[in-house]
């Protein structure tokens, strides 16, 4: 998993031509595509012998083939570029997902849920600090984790790098901690949700602000429902629009500990950083409210985002390496998963009380 930030970076900083990424795009959609034959293959099988068998969307089975893959066989050099493309594939699905929000969707995240996001913000921040300092993790790996996990994981470990003078190993072992936890998520937050029987909007709202990685911040609300799925991803893409300030913060930081470049002009530095989908979701969700698209096209360009995504959860499973994050040491993933632990469990423990006042 340490070679996993090469790919990203080569491809946000070089033009790399369709053919080399072809192969691993390819081998994206033929993981993803299985999934779906799966999912719907097991549910042929129940109707047919009448069997309630649990469904098990393709986004988990997209996931798990590529985890597999990944560890066993390896992922050989050759599909490493269009594998990188995944985040992509996950950026571009979130745009198209905008189609299925109207505007009056959007706003009933409510004042409740953004004030949830901000308490999330500060207390992931402080919570990896002190973790990180106790277990005396070297201060930009301890800054790295911080700003992952409080915002949209591997994409703002990665813009972070390059503002905080991160070493590669440093970044590499914080999306090591990143991705394994996230994959950890997938697997626990549904059972979790269905366990205390919350609603979906309570759920989605609980995987938007406790899972790191937009991927699968998505895919755990997807597990649970397609209704809960919209909430994760306004969740989280309200986390993912505060990217900019939270590394500029850490960059002002960093910059006068004079162990990072002093940062000339912050409105250039928050726009660069900035996650442009965010504002793809958002016109595509006006065009929606506006009457744009029609019900035929509503529903094509709603497919089209399931399609982007076949291949982002593809990505997700072969991007996560075990045997390399045993390479790497646990230091970082104990700070990282006591972290995530706590913060899950405290924004659990916000929207189940907050639900026993209000309707979520």
């Amino acid at each position: 998993m340490a070679s996993a930030p090469a790919p990203a970076v080569v491809l946000s900083e070089k033009k790399v031509s369709i053919l080399a990424v072809v192969p691993g795009i390819l081998l994206l959609a033929a993981i993803g595509f299985a999934g779906k034959l799966t999912e719907q293959a097991i549910a042929r099988y129940g109707k047919a012998h009448n069997l309630h068998l649990p469904n098990i969307e393709y986004v988990l089975w997209a996931i798990i083939y590529g985890l597999i893959i990944s560890n066993t066989v390896g992922v050989a050099p050759f599909f490493r570029a269009g594998i990188a493309t995944y985040e992509f594939w996950l950026k571009l699905g979130i745009v198209f997902l905008g189609v299925r929000f109207l505007l009056g969707d959007v706003w009933k995240l409510g004042g409740l849920s953004l004030a949830f996001v901000a308490i999330e913000l500060g207390m992931s921040i402080v919570l990896m600090t002190l973790l990180g300092k106790w277990l005396k993790l070297s201060p930009k790996l301890t800054s790295l984790l911080a700003i992952g996990s409080s915002i949209c994981g591997v994409s703002a470990i990665i813009a972070a790098k390059g503002a905080i003078d991160a070493d590669d190993e440093d970044t590499s072992y914080a999306i090591a901690a990143i991705l394994a936890l996230g994959a950890f998520s997938l697997f626990t937050f549904p059972l979790i949700g269905h366990s205390l029987g919350l609603s979906d909007h309570a759920y989605g709202l609980w995987a938007g602000l406790a899972v790191d990685n937009t991927a699968e911040a998505t895919a755990a609300g997807a597990l649970y429902s397609d209704a809960a799925a919209k909430f994760a991803v306004l969740a989280k893409t309200t986390r993912n629009a505060t990217i900019g300030f939270v590394v500029l913060a850490y960059a002002i930081y960093w910059a006068r500990k004079s162990k990072a470049e002093a940062i000339q002009n912050k409105a250039a530095f928050l726009w660069q950083k900035f996650p442009k989908f965010v504002l793809g979701f958002l016109l595509i969700s006006l065009a929606a409210t506006a009457g744009v698209f029609n019900k035929s096209q509503i529903t094509d360009i709603a497919n089209l985002s399931r399609w982007a995504f076949l291949l982002t959860f593809a990505g997700v499973g072969l991007q996560t390496n075990i045997r390399e994050l045993r390479k790497q040491g646990f230091k970082p993933l104990v700070v990282g998963a006591l972290g995530e632990l706590a913060i899950a469990g405290l924004t659990l423990g916000l929207i189940v009380g907050a639900s026993k006042f209000v309707v979520l």
